[in-house]
């Protein structure tokens, strides 16, 4: 049996930001992946690092580690495509651009720095979206990138580490012990699951998967500037009970466009919903109109992982007391669309809870013993 500080299951953004953290601070770190590092959960997202104002945990984690996303830029290799062309949140109607105010004002309190865009200003910004929007809120360090490259770097700064991937699927994980589908055994007093929506090795995750279709049009540089996001689309993300569309488009580098998003609850399917996808095109047809004469290359669908406690959605970061009595179990699970955001900030909450360090942001929200006090009011 090979002796690890760690062993981190799971190989997509989160778990390769995990072991890099890991064994960055001097750990012996195994990871374990059956497939492709980053090509699961993490290679269907949008790929956007945002600060979302959600609830104030989430605010909290999505800033922070939006700064250790910038930290890191000036190092990140081309393929990353790591670029800050910001995010502006669309007010559509008057009622709306009231509402911008009390974003402002959460953002400044996190150190989030922000600009309030009249119609005009908008437009300028955006010359494609459709005339009589009511204004905006460009938040200008938002960036972009490209998910599976950073798992593969996180993962190759790892095993620069000394961190070690074993090629196989974990079958069973408890009481200090993996074993491994090639049948291999490892051990750790440590054992992460950073398994997405997969809770086969722990079926009491309260973890639900949320359906989510994307699609990418071919090159027009010049076309978009700047993330775009509809000031529904909150509302939209916290909606657990019907299916939900919302605008937000995502420029590329190359000159591509990603066009969101769209969320279903309950649907197991892989296969394109041809029904959501064409509401979803509709919605962004509505903010741009010139997308629909777009042509898209590609549509592709993906799973969430959401938390469905009653605590904010927030995702589960540290040991899994309060879901599983064994102490050699955490978690690095429940990001829903904020995995690719949240991966940085997430393996520092992990490692400093490993380490006995003091964290930069308040770690309790996030802690999975908050989920024992859910069964206490139950």
């Amino acid at each position: 049996m090979t002796q690890f500080d760690a062993i981190i299951i799971g190989a997509g953004i989160i778990g390769t930001a995990a072991a890099r953290e890991l064994a960055r601070a001097g750990m012996s770190v195994a990871i374990v992946e059956s497939g492709s590092p980053g090509s699961g959960i993490t290679s269907a997202g949008m790929g956007h690092v945002v600060a979302m104002d959600g609830s104030p945990a989430q605010l909290a984690l999505t800033v922070f580690s939006r700064s250790l996303w910038r930290k890191d830029a000036a190092q990140f290799p081309s393929n990353i495509e790591y670029e800050s062309p910001g995010t502006i949140w669309i007010a559509a109607d008057e009622a709306e651009m009231a509402a911008v105010g009390a974003k402002v004002k959460s953002y400044a309190a996190a150190g989030v720095s922000t600009r309030i865009l009249s119609a005009q200003a908008l437009a300028q910004a955006e010359p494609n979206l459709r005339s009589g929007l009511a204004g905006g809120l460009l938040v200008s360090e938002d960036g972009i990138t490209d998910p599976p490259a950073v798992a593969a770097y996180y993962l190759q700064q790892a095993q620069e580490s000394g961190a070690v991937l074993f090629s196989s699927r974990a079958i069973a994980a408890g009481d200090g012990q993996v074993a491994l589908a090639n049948g291999l055994s490892l051990s750790a007093p440590r054992i992460v699951l950073a398994t997405g929506f997969d809770c086969s090795l722990m079926p009491a995750l309260p973890i639900q998967k949320r359906k989510g279709h994307l699609a990418i049009t071919d090159r027009y540089p010049g076309f978009l500037s700047h993330q775009l996001v509809e000031l529904g689309y909150i509302h939209s993300a916290h909606t657990l009970e019907s299916d939900s569309v919302a605008f937000n488009v995502q420029p590329r580098s190359n000159g591509q466009i990603v066009i969101g998003s769209s969320r279903q609850y309950g649907n197991d399917d892989p296969g394109i919903d041809g029904e959501i996808l064409e509401k979803m095109l509709a919605r962004a047809a509505e903010y741009m109109p010139n997308l629909a004469s777009l042509s898209q290359i590609r549509t592709w669908t993906g799973f969430r992982a959401a938390t469905i406690d009653k605590f904010g959605k927030l995702p589960l970061i540290g040991p899994a007391l309060g879901v599983s009595d064994d102490p050699t179990l955490w978690l690095a699970v429940g990001f829903e669309g904020l995995g690719i955001t949240s991966a940085p900030g997430a393996a520092r909450l992990l490692a400093d809870h490993m380490l006995d360090r003091e964290s930069p942001i308040d770690p309790r929200p996030y802690l999975p013993s908050r989920l024992a006090k859910t069964k206490e009011k139950a």
